[in-house]
């Protein structure tokens, strides 16, 4: 699945990072870094709560 992510809502807050830290990483400018923009079955339930956590709703999954 593929990862994709709204830079318009994203703020920077970091639950995706402490839900997925292989995924997703916060920078010190407070931006969102992509680590993979695909994730495979074995790190996605961690993903879709990532995506489900995220408070701006930033985030999804698309097959």
């Amino acid at each position: 699945m593929k990862i994709t992510v709204d830079r318009t809502k994203c703020t920077g807050l970091g639950i995706c990072e402490s839900l997925a830290p292989d995924v997703f990483e916060v920078d010190d400018n407070g931006d969102l870094v992509l680590k993979s923009d695909t994730v495979e079955d074995d790190g996605l339930s961690a993903v879709e709560e990532a995506v489900a956590g995220c408070p701006t709703e930033a985030l999804r999954l698309v097959r």
